[in-house]
């Protein structure tokens, strides 16, 4: 382990933050993607001689993935299994669930985290960026779906047909406490629309 370990030293001191890149249209709202987690640690592990691995297990609720360390003298330093449940058991949950797996897998391996959006978000509580985290990682959720299922909502012009969204939204939101919190904002802004007309 001695030739992968310098090396991995080496290549750490070169990770860059992940960017929060991607955006989120309907709610604004930015994130680091896969994407821009590989893009802060793949050029310093490839300079060190190192490859990158995330390898999958069999799993018949969600994904396990597994992120591998190759160096080129022939070393392999593994980083332990992540496992993801999957929400809905379809091409689209399991796709969902392997991105956050593979996503919090190499940021735990790597030792890196998303970058602060603003100057601000660095005093935030250390507690509550570790509840939030936990919580994606427990409840992944699949943000293009739930975006659609609030534009759902947004367009009910019966209550008969509120209720109907919302219950497909909430119980699609999986107990993940920031979405519950924007199904019901938007269920009580189309029922006082709705209301109003009356």
């Amino acid at each position: 382990m001695k030739q992968i370990a310098t090396a991995l030293v080496n290549a750490q001191k070169a990770f860059g933050p992940a960017l929060k890149s991607s955006t989120n249209p309907h709610f604004r709202s930015k994130y680091a993607d896969l994407a821009a987690c590989v893009e802060a640690v793949m050029d310093g592990l490839n300079a060190n001689g190192i490859a990158l691995v995330q390898q999958l297990s069999e799993c018949n609720d969600g994904v396990i993935v597994e992120t591998i360390f190759l160096h080129e003298s022939g070393e392999m330093f593994n980083c332990g299994k992540l496992h993801i449940p999957a929400v809905k058991h379809d091409a689209q949950g399991y796709g969902s669930a392997l991105t956050y797996a593979r996503r919090y897998s190499l940021m735990s391996a790597c030792g890196i985290a998303p970058e602060d959006d603003d100057g601000n978000a660095a005093s935030k509580k250390k507690e509550e960026r570790i509840e939030r985290i936990s919580q994606k990682i427990e409840n992944p959720i699949d943000e293009n779906r739930m975006t659609d299922l609030l534009i759902a909502i947004a367009s009910c012009e019966t209550e008969d047909e509120l209720r109907k969204a919302f219950a497909e939204a909430y119980k699609e939101s999986a107990g993940h406490k920031e979405w519950n919190t924007k199904v019901i904002n938007k269920k009580n802004e189309v029922k006082a629309l709705l209301d109003a007309k009356q």
